[in-house]
């Protein structure tokens, strides 16, 4: 477990290029010549935005306060991630000119989304795993067999898969970079789904060069749902830094206070994310949120997990158990209504591959 410090840090990089009171304060902390480069490197990586830490430090002119051999490596990678996400933009547009073809219409999610809308000053900044869209339930079973007749298929090779995920199955190309992701959901909980789900993002889109992507509120939102929600980041109390970075740089296009408090259910751990957003970036006023109690309460674990590590490895440990033994009684809930599920589960316990994974 990393120090509140070594988040701060790294999350004030990220905003020194538009936030004038960071790019001050995070010059004199260099200047000081004080500071734990690996840990650093630790947990920029982790977090995923250690190409969106050099960027910034690039663009500020404060790489002449780290070692040389860093400075390199840091390149090295950020050159790796841009020509990547070339690619990935490249195979973005060839498929969303191929449905558009077919009268498909994609909406472009997370961080292809993101690209594809020219969120970031430098594409190199955005580390992304897969290119995720989604469609209307008309479309979406169009899409699939679109794809497959494009050469994608399976990722995984089995004969069976799990229901009522809220993509398909990952599929791929051979000649091709990124996966992709068929979304007919936006949320993995069902409880949900019915206030942010494709017709709600369908309403106020945007449409840019024939791309079609979320509106910049709705963007904000997604870039916390998929960690308070479909990470369950809520329970566990943990940010992830590339979700962050993205809401501070949707805060510039958006309100987010307001984009938050669009929604019900979900408001308040959205509300939440953007309050830990709020400490971590040192109080930039675009991350305001509404100081409730349940806010302040949220905020006391976030902030004591850092100081507080044998607790809060236990509670980890508990919320842990917790979620895993409530989404086996759910697959056993849903097995004795739905027929697909049973035959889900059955495959499953029967499946001796499956009994070696798990006892490597």
């Amino acid at each position: 477990m990393y120090s509140n410090k070594t988040l701060c840090f790294v999350a004030k990089c990220l905003t020194i290029s538009i936030e004038h009171k960071n790019r001050e304060e995070i010059e004199k902390q260099l200047q000081s010549n004080n500071i734990d480069w690996d840990t650093v490197v630790k947990v920029s990586t982790a977090h995923y935005v250690f190409p969106a830490l050099y960027c910034n430090l690039k663009r500020a002119g404060y790489l002449r306060y780290l070692p040389a051999d860093l400075v390199a490596y840091m390149a090295e990678i950020t050159n790796l991630n841009r020509k990547r996400n070339k690619e990935i933009i490249t195979q973005a547009k060839e498929l969303n000119t191929l449905l558009l073809a077919n009268n498909i219409t994609p909406i472009f999610l997370k961080g292809t989304g993101n690209l594809l809308a020219g969120l970031y000053e430098d594409i190199a900044e955005r580390m992304v795993g897969d290119i995720d869209f989604i469609f209307s339930k008309e479309d979406y079973p169009k899409a699939i067999q679109l794809l497959r007749s494009f050469d994608y298929s399976e990722v995984s090779k089995q004969d069976y898969y799990f229901p009522g995920g809220k993509h398909y199955r990952r599929l791929q190309k051979a000649s091709n970079i990124a996966a992709v992701e068929i979304h007919s959901e936006v949320l993995g909980i069902e409880k949900y789904r019915k206030e942010f789900n494709y017709s709600v993002v369908r309403k106020d889109s945007q449409l840019v060069n024939e791309v079609r992507f979320l509106s910049y509120a709705n963007k904000l939102n997604l870039s916390i749902i998929a960690n308070q929600i479909n990470d369950h980041g809520f329970e566990y109390k943990m940010m992830a830094l590339r979700n962050a970075y993205d809401v501070f740089l949707l805060s510039k296009k958006t309100n987010a206070k307001v984009s938050v408090n669009a929604l019900d259910k979900l408001t308040n751990p959205l509300n939440s994310f953007l309050a830990a957003c709020y400490e971590i970036f040192n109080k930039v006023d675009s991350l305001e949120y509404n100081n409730i109690k349940m806010t302040a309460s949220y905020l006391r674990v976030f902030n004591s997990q850092f100081t507080n590590k044998k607790t809060t490895k236990r509670r980890h440990k508990r919320m842990k158990t917790y979620l895993f033994l409530k989404s086996r009684l759910g697959i056993i809930y849903n097995s004795l209504i739905y027929k697909e599920y049973r035959v889900w589960l059955f495959k499953r316990v029967t499946d001796k591959n499956w009994y070696k994974e798990k006892l490597v």
